[in-house]
């Protein structure tokens, strides 16, 4: 994202019809103007004139913060968050309420993106959202700078589904035969799911479904607006939502994990029809890190839940990964 910016300020095609506001570490842009805040911007006789697209480089690691800065910016804009990159005792670096905020926020569409491809594709489609179809709102970002080279290049159909809230990274080989879990992560979260579906096939033979989540909080708005509208609409044929597009076919267990606090990926677990677990950063004594032996041994406990394997593996699963 930084790059983009970086790109539309020195583009003499661009530069004069974007605002690109920096603050924190990327408050120095590389012309060496140095921008703090949207409000000279707001009163300049060029911001009155026409809005320009606003796309807003920050560092906020409290939901004040950002509340003031969506105030600033008219609840408008492209706010891009890399907090998660600066030392801090929260998990992602976000003080706890910022999640709270941010899905509790009417005008805020929240995305936790886990590569560049993801957070590319979401961009440009705020941008088509926000100022070409004209749409209220803003969109927010939590960036990290960690690799991600296990994601594969997005394509235009994954990138259309992550702006509902998730898309399939790997499916199921339907001629196994195997014990199934679905496991879904988010943001910097699906590189420790991706590990854990690596332990489940080695360890416990188990196949696992991998989706990226880039928006719980999407797709659990996706699933209020139909739920309420089937709950209005008795005698009208039934809507569905993505989550339930994408996870309804199957019967077996859903891990959806987070690096915020549990309650985030929670959102979607009352529309799951299937067994549900969810995990955060708040949900083991581990704290801040989303460790990939409690994924495999929380899928592991849902199988045994749902009865398909048996409890011994879950207190041997405890006892191989030192969790008791």
């Amino acid at each position: 994202m930084i790059d983009i910016a970086d790109r539309l300020e020195r583009d003499p095609g661009t530069t004069r019809h974007i605002w690109v506001i920096r603050s924190g570490k990327q408050s120095q842009a590389k012309n060496g103007h140095l921008r703090i805040s949207a409000w000279p911007l707001r009163f300049s006789p060029t911001a009155c004139a026409s809005e320009k697209p606003l796309l807003y480089l920050t560092s906020s690691a409290t939901s004040a913060e950002l509340c003031a800065l969506s105030s600033e910016s008219a609840h408008r804009g492209i706010l891009c968050n890399d907090i998660e990159t600066l030392p801090s005792r929260w998990p992602k670096g976000a003080h706890p309420w910022v999640a709270l905020w941010l899905a509790a926020n009417p005008h805020c569409l929240p995305f936790d993106p886990a590569s560049g491809a993801e957070a590319h594709a979401i961009a440009l489609a705020a941008l088509q959202s926000l100022y070409v179809e004209g749409n209220d709102g803003f969109y927010y970002m939590a960036l990290h700078d960690e690799s991600d080279e296990f994601m594969a290049p997005i394509s235009q159909l994954n990138a259309s589904q992550a702006l509902k809230g998730m898309y399939r990274l790997n499916g199921f080989d339907p001629d196994a035969g195997q014990t199934r879990v679905r496991l879904l992560g988010a943001g910097l979260a699906l590189q420790s799911v991706a590990s854990a579906a690596l332990m489940l096939r080695d360890d416990w033979g188990i196949a696992s479904e991998l989706w990226s989540c880039p928006s719980y909080t999407r797709l659990a708005r996706d699933a209020d607006k139909a739920q309420r509208w089937n709950r209005m609409h008795p005698d009208m044929p039934r809507r569905s939502s993505h989550l339930l597009d994408c996870l309804s076919a199957d019967d077996c267990p859903v891990v959806a994990v987070t690096g915020y606090a549990q309650h985030v990926a929670d959102q979607i677990g009352g529309h799951i029809q299937s067994r549900f677990v969810a995990l955060g950063a708040d949900s083991t004594e581990t704290g801040k890190t989303l460790d990939k032996r409690w994924i495999v041994t929380l899928a592991l406990r849902a199988l045994a839940q749902q009865g398909v394997i048996e409890q011994a593996c879950v207190e041997q699963a405890m006892s191989r990964y030192r969790l008791q």
